[in-house]
């Protein structure tokens, strides 16, 4: 394939011959497994770190093969299986497997999270089947390619990326821009039997919903979501009446920054292991800062960084006034996880040396605060 600017060139892993696609799209001896922990591939809270032990290091591949078969989007579009798989094993080699969190396993709970929203009984036949596909692809790759460094890193470097896209959502322009372009290496292109109109529209709500991924977006996202359930119309059942393209895509975009920010809802042994990762990759990231003489970005800096107050920061300002929004569009469906939310809160909170009991820690403003509203003013700064 040829290169892309601001990247190493595009290559495509040769795959070995088969005589038919594996079930799951990934050569394992350990299938049978497989099979049985994708069966909670429609549960809040599978495990995507097992499926990576158990897919040969492809659960980004195993996971997007298990929704759109348990959708039945594979016969609905006529997607080549062969297809399929060669375009997913592609992909997921361009997920950088040195990056602690941003990496192949993250897209596959994004995928599966973004799968269990789109079944929430308020969303009952509310998307088209074209639309739950662009939002599973969408899922599949907002993050590929990604270097373990902020937007905010590669404008300060003045890397190559930063020029390409004039400093604005660098990174998520360059996430689809690989994305749609491993779709022309040999036997990807799996939406070959879409027709043209099909393809524009999918191609459009990708790019919306994946550009929707940038932190800086995410103050205007939520208060549209908040003003969508404010007037918001439902069904005799409950379900969300949603007639413009513009209320859809709101919708979908908001679902998939809600899957994108889900590990704290998660159960705690999961949501443990992502903040490990997450911290590394922000450590890291520090510690390159450091050595370029640049200022060390918020929760960045190893040497005062507390892990504890990070995520009881990340819990209070960014994620449970998403997740609680999103609640109240879905009511009642997203209940159980918002309690979780708060459970998995209060377990770091206790873990903040002479933490103050759950209430006073949600009402004492604290520095975490003015990190957080901090790195949002600069991401707003970067987007306009």
């Amino acid at each position: 394939l040829p290169r892309l600017p601001g990247t190493t060139a595009l290559c495509q892993p040769g795959l070995p011959a088969a005589a038919a696609v594996p079930r799951f799209g990934v050569h394992t001896d350990q299938e049978g497994q497989l099979a049985k922990e994708l069966e909670d591939t429609n549960k809040w809270g599978l495990d995507v770190f097992r499926v990576a032990e158990l897919s040969g290091s492809r659960p980004l591949t195993a996971v997007v093969f298990s929704v759109l078969q348990e959708r039945d989007l594979l016969q609905t579009f006529r997607i080549p299986a062969d297809a399929l798989r060669a375009y997913l094993l592609t992909l997921e080699g361009h997920y950088r497997a040195d990056v602690a969190y941003h990496n192949s396993v993250h897209a596959a709970d994004v995928v599966q999270s973004a799968h269990v929203l789109l079944g929430a009984p308020a969303l009952q036949a509310v998307f088209t089947d074209l639309e739950v596909l662009a939002a599973v692809f969408a899922c599949a790759i907002h993050d590929v390619d990604h270097p373990g460094v902020s937007n905010q890193f590669l404008i300060n470097t003045n890397s190559e990326l930063a020029l390409m896209y004039n400093d604005v959502s660098v990174l998520e322009n360059h996430h689809l821009a690989v994305g749609f372009k491993l779709l022309q290496g040999e036997n990807c292109d799996f939406f070959r039997n879409l027709s043209a109109k099909q393809r524009l529209s999918l191609r459009r709500m990708v790019i919306d919903m994946v550009l929707a991924t940038d932190m800086s977006k995410h103050m205007s996202l939520l208060a549209d979501l908040k003003t969508m359930v404010e007037t918001k119309r439902v069904t005799s059942l409950g379900v969300l009446l949603l007639d413009h393209y513009s209320d859809r895509i709101q919708v979908l975009q908001s679902l998939v920054h809600c899957a994108d920010l889900s590990n704290p809802t998660k159960p705690l042994r999961l949501y443990r292991q992502w903040t490990e990762r997450i911290m590394a990759e922000f450590f890291r990231q520090g510690d390159r800062e450091r050595e370029l003489g640049l200022d060390v970005s918020p929760m960045c800096d190893k040497h005062s960084a507390s892990v504890e107050k990070s995520q009881v920061g990340f819990i209070d300002y960014i994620a449970h006034p998403l997740w609680e929004t999103w609640a109240d569009l879905v009511h009642p469906d997203a209940q159980e996880l918002l309690d979780t939310l708060e459970d998995n809160r209060e377990w770091y909170q206790s873990r903040i040396p002479g933490s103050p009991t759950l209430t006073a820690g949600r009402e004492r403003p604290g520095p975490d605060r003015f990190q957080f509203e901090l790195t949002l003013e600069e991401a707003e700064e970067e987007d306009g």
